[in-house]
């Protein structure tokens, strides 16, 4: 099979990607659209010997306000715990994440992880990074998809915080076997899309070559 797109506009898309957080509560394309979306990618992400461990829910509209109406009121007296300031700062993050479109929640189903520990013994040790490394293909194919398709997107790991894992579990109605890998909020720009791409390292650096 030939493919449709040459290597500089799979590039040129990859490099579109960015993490854009003033987002609207519209879309540009139907809700069946990014269910398309999410599905095709779903379809051919990799994964350590086909485990195919990566699990999706999408909240959309009302839903997806009410999912982050609750996470506000789990993530505050947790952060203003932790110091004033860091509400302060993580306050305003939240509305913009409320003021969205949707939600993304991407799980990792542990029960689906362990039965390749157990059917790849050789390297159990180390399934659950390539889980890990699997979900990250995942997010990525599905964020620059749908800042192709006019949105802005970002990728908040709301799991980082006490007690946010289960009440978005809860709120999803997910299986206890799931754990999760990270959240993505999308919605319209209400900017024009960031050109600039964040300073990086040179390649001196970063790349080694050997031949």
């Amino acid at each position: 099979m030939s493919p449709r797109i040459t290597t500089d506009q799979w590039l040129a898309a990859a490099k579109y990607r960015r993490s854009v957080y003033d987002l609207k509560d519209t879309s540009p394309v139907p809700d069946s659209r990014i269910e398309e979306i999410v599905t095709e990618v779903l379809s051919f992400t990799p994964s350590a010997w086909n485990s195919q461990h990566i699990r999706i829910t999408i909240v959309l509209g009302e839903k997806h306000r009410q999912l982050w109406d609750v996470l506000t009121k789990e993530a505050e007296p947790v952060l203003r715990g932790i110091d004033e300031s860091l509400w302060s700062l993580m306050g305003p993050r939240f509305k913009n994440f409320m003021g969205a479109y949707g939600s993304i929640l991407f799980w990792n189903c542990e029960k689906s992880i362990s039965q390749a520990k157990v059917d790849h013994k050789s390297g159990a040790h180390i399934i659950p990074q390539w889980a890990d490394h699997a979900a990250g293909m995942c997010q990525i194919l599905i964020w620059t998809a749908l800042e192709l398709e006019g949105f802005g997107a970002n990728l908040p790991h709301m799991n980082a915080i006490a007690h946010l894992e289960d009440a978005i579990r809860k709120f999803a109605g997910a299986p206890d076997e799931y754990t999760l890998n990270a959240t993505m909020t999308f919605g319209e720009k209400t900017q024009p899309h960031p050109e600039k791409v964040p300073d990086k390292l040179p390649y001196n650096q970063t790349l080694t070559m050997i031949k």
